[in-house]
């Protein structure tokens, strides 16, 4: 599951409304420990065969599930199965069905088998139900925003904007919602899946489609054996009108199935995919494990994307068209974390959800891995550092990794799962040793391979392959909360010949005890020291001929920490002109933009990697009077003229444009038309800076294939102008624009929205904002509902009457 959520970025100077709540927050849960689900039946198979009611939004069901007793005998079976209607339940034996007496109280039936089973004594349970995902209410998370399990999206085909599509997401328990099923993630099963659909669509379900048959009312059945064992929570059913485009990997199918409009830039989307599980499979020793490989595009899907075995469901963000790809494809990452998890999560799952690091840890892990592997170490190293970033960020210093106390289960999946988890394996990765890294993860895949894993089981194949106790790795970072908070300071001695560094622990959990890599460099040579810090304070000590020009603490960059680096602006400028690493040079000019020093910003503009340039170009922004400086300002010229990063071009334009110089006014004529979006956006907002009174036409001259940076700048441009004959065509641009720049113009809508004088219309506007607004995930309301609340609020002050009785009723929880 790849979690794709808000960046909490409001908007300066919008006034928000504070909320009040009285009652204190259940901490009850803190006392609840979380076991691994207790396994009195074993699934073995289940088979279905199912049929879909469009106009209702139901699914007619019939089971064939096989189980047997885990160890002890049982006589009876219970499952979940939420908001259903059971018509039949019976015992299947040789063909014939036997009644068999049940309860069922709308989220567990409950069966009373025949007669006690015995440990491995095979039966099998028909049910003949109906699933009605509509009428399920369940809470979804931060990274699952829903959780009726079974999606009809348009199922009516009343919005022409949108296809018809059937599809399924069973993480964490919510495949429950559509089949009689144990919902645990420590379950494995085999199965068979029946679908009837109208015969225009297609299906696509985990393994291989085994049969396709005509039936003479307009449908087809068709049938996908998956005989390999996986999870309840990664069974998936997909429906609609797609185009399947095709490659492969050894022999077994590789297939993307996109809306029609998509097909052209399907491999311009996913067409790294064989290339992604070839290197995957080399690094870890095992080769891709299941029959085949798909990944399928759903329309309005509640997460960002879903790891079901063999069969990936990606949102529709997936989607992008030619120009798009041209600024980079947004998507490569989510594709690369899904596909990780078909070792990591599905051939191996986590037994329990409080175990959820071996599975998204990794998934996390991998994107630093496919992308130092395909387009470099810096860029890996930024892929790294950008998610040590967002869980320093998160306020998530006070949970474990391994986590047996939660409020729910759907609170797992957070930057402590995902990006500290990811950070952990790096820095496993570099404590161990490349070889001996991924040898211990082929001993844990092949140990547990269609089974389920824990972090223990984990730390075991560690151990077993480098022969170390690593206990105190996994008590510190898996068990233990927190990280290091440094305060690093260089203590000089000239007529001694030494200095001491002095690294103080200040976090307020544990004393962490870790190597690092202390690298002394004189000039381009350096001097490598392996220490152990393990105290509140640690106190190391070199000798040196000549004072050191920088001693850079953790030479690898990879120790996951927040750090207070007490150096000199010669140790920065000799960090940034000697160090390798990524970091090393984004920390130095992060230090020179902190405080000021321009000039010294200036390599950081020829930096080899793109992803440097654009940091400084971020930096100089951000810089009082930097583009006052003629030499900084032909340096960005260069990259405006030439860089071969489209989105690095676009934010020199955008420096650029903010001079409002009108020699530039060639370069955005020309990059207006630029195939690039961002390029196009940052070269409207040049001319729109030298013209203002020219901005409406070139906004309406651009807008009809305007997607990405240029449709939001274009968007902007159309609010505030104002214009009410705008209104359809803004309301439009305003719902199609993503998340973020979403958020980033809410408040402008609304303030277009008040000046308008159709009140229908008006309502019709707050009706948008409050449907986006309910979209957020629960675990960003506090910070962004009274963000949008009081723009909405705004409206109603200025319009009063009916709008403003409309507006109270609407932003109601």
């Amino acid at each position: 599951m790849k979690q794709i959520l808000l960046i909490l970025f409001l908007l300066a100077g919008v006034e928000t409304f504070a909320q009040s709540d009285s009652a204190k927050p259940d901490s009850s849960w803190k006392n609840i420990y979380r076991a691994e689900a207790t396994k009195v039946n074993d699934l073995v198979h289940t088979k279905l065969d199912v049929k879909f009611d469009y106009a209702k939004s139901y699914m007619y069901g019939k089971e064939w599930l096989t189980a047997r007793p885990h160890f002890y005998p049982t006589d009876s079976l219970t499952l979940d199965a939420k908001g259903m209607n059971i018509n039949e339940v019976a015992l299947f034996d040789k063909g014939k069905k036997t009644p068999l007496k049940y309860s069922y109280d709308s989220a567990f039936l409950r069966i009373k088998l025949n007669k006690t089973y015995k440990a491995g004594e095979n039966y099998t349970v028909y049910i003949d139900y109906v699933s009605k995902p509509n009428e399920w209410r369940e809470k979804g998370s931060a990274a699952i925003t829903d959780a009726k399990g079974l999606y009809f999206i348009n199922p009516l085909g009343k919005d022409t904007t949108k296809p018809i599509q059937i599809w399924t997401q069973g993480e964490t328990e919510h495949n429950s919602v559509w089949m009689p099923t144990i919902d645990k993630p420590n379950q494995k099963l085999t199965d068979e899946i029946s679908m009837t659909v109208p015969d225009k669509y297609v299906t696509l379900s985990n393994g291989l489609l085994v049969n396709k048959k005509k039936n003479n009312d307009g449908t087809r059945t068709d049938t996908w054996k998956m005989d390999l064992p996986q999870s309840p929570y990664l069974f998936f059913m997909g429906v609609g009108d797609y185009s399947i485009i095709k490659d492969s990997y050894k022999g077994k199918e590789v297939a993307y199935y996109v809306e029609k409009e998509y097909a052209p830039v399907a491999r311009g989307i996913f067409g790294h995919t064989p290339e992604m599980i070839k290197f995957y499979s080399e690094k870890l020793g095992i080769d891709f494990p299941w029959q085949k490989y798909n990944q399928i595009v759903g329309r309005d899907y509640v997460s960002g994307a879903m790891e079901n075995t063999t069969s990936t469901l990606h949102g529709d963000g997936a989607y992008q068209n030619a120009r798009e790809l041209k600024d980079g494809n947004t998507w490569e990452d989510v594709i690369a974390h899904e596909l990780f998890h078909q070792w990591f999560g599905d051939l191996v799952t986590a037994e329990s959800w409080s175990n959820l690091t071996v599975n998204e840890s990794f998934a996390d892990f991998s994107e630093t891995l496919w992308n130092e592997y395909k387009y470099g170490k810096d860029k890996g190293d930024e892929t790294n550092y950008t998610g040590m970033q967002s869980y320093l960020n998160s306020g998530s210093e006070n949970k474990t990794l391994v986590r047996f106390n939660y409020a729910d289960k759907e609170d797992m999946f957070d930057d402590v799962s995902y990006a500290k988890g990811g950070r952990i394996l790096n820095m496993l990765r570099n404590y161990v040793g490349e070889d001996a890294f991924f040898a211990s993860l082929h001993k844990y895949l092949t140990d547990n391979k269609f089974k389920n894993g824990e972090a223990q089981q984990l730390r075991l194949a560690f151990e077993s392959v480098t022969g170390q106790d690593l206990n105190w790795f996994w008590n510190e970072w898996y068990y233990g909360e927190g990280h290091p908070v440094l305060d690093i300071n260089y203590v000089y001695n000239d007529s001694a010949h030494k200095v001491d560094v002095i690294v103080e622990q200040n976090q307020t959990q544990q004393i962490f005890k870790m190597p690092v890599y202390i690298d002394i460099y004189h000039g381009s040579n350096k001097e490598r020291h392996r220490v152990w810090m393990q105290h509140t304070i640690d106190t190391f000590s070199f000798a040196y001929t000549t004072r050191p020009d920088l001693i850079n603490f953790d030479g690898d960059k990879t120790l996951l920490c927040e750090k207070i680096d007490h150096k000199t602006d010669d140790n920065f400028r000799a960090q940034l002109k000697y160090a390798p690493l990524y970091v090393d040079r984004r920390e130095a000019l992060q230090y020179f933009a902190d405080k000021n020093m321009t000039k010294d910003l200036s390599p950081g503009l020829n930096d080899k990697y793109y992803g440097i340039r654009s940091f400084t170009l971020d930096r100089l922004g951000e810089v009082e009077n930097a583009m006052s400086d003629t030499a900084l300002q032909q340096m960005v010229e260069h990259i405006a003229q030439t860089d071969n990063d489209n989105k690095t071009k676009a934010k020199a334009l955008t420096l650029l444009a903010a001079l409002r110089n009108a020699k530039y006014q060639p370069l955005f004529e020309k990059g207006i038309d630029d195939s690039s979006y961002s390029v196009a956006g940052a070269s409207l907002i040049g001319l729109s800076n030298l013209n203002p009174s020219n901005a409406y036409s070139l906004a309406t001259k651009y807008a009809q294939d305007a997607r990405g940076d240029l449709n939001e700048i274009i968007t902007t441009i159309f609010i505030l102008t104002g214009n009410p004959a705008d209104y359809d065509m803004i309301v439009t641009k305003y719902e199609g624009l993503p998340t973020q720049s979403k958020l980033n113009l809410t408040a402008y809508f609304c303030s277009y929205l008040s000046k308008l004088s159709d009140e229908q219309q008006i309502k019709e506007g707050v009706d948008k904002v409050v449907a986006f607004r309910n979209k957020i995930p629960s675990s960003y309301k506090e910070n962004l509902y009274p963000y949008i609340n009081g723009a909405l609020q705004k409206i109603g002050t200025a319009k009063g009457g009916d709008v403003a009785s409309y507006i109270a009723n609407a932003i109601k929880e």
